[in-house]
């Protein structure tokens, strides 16, 4: 199984996190996914920036 990316702020995974979720890059709310280095970021970001998302988390969309 793969390792889960953990949360920078309260070091949990994102199913557990309960910290407020938006983009780091450019404050965006949807589709809000924790990513390798511990910091969410948002669809378009992860894809400009050419981050993955864990596999199977739970999605975010306000």
């Amino acid at each position: 199984m793969a390792k889960e990316f953990m949360c920078m702020i309260c070091d949990q995974p994102e199913r557990s996190c309960s910290c407020n979720k938006y983009c780091a890059l450019c404050q965006g709310l949807y589709e809000v996914r924790l990513c390798e280095d511990g910091i969410y970021y948002c669809r378009p970001c992860r894809e400009a920036c050419d981050l993955q998302a864990q596999v199977g988390g739970k999605s975010t969309s306000w």
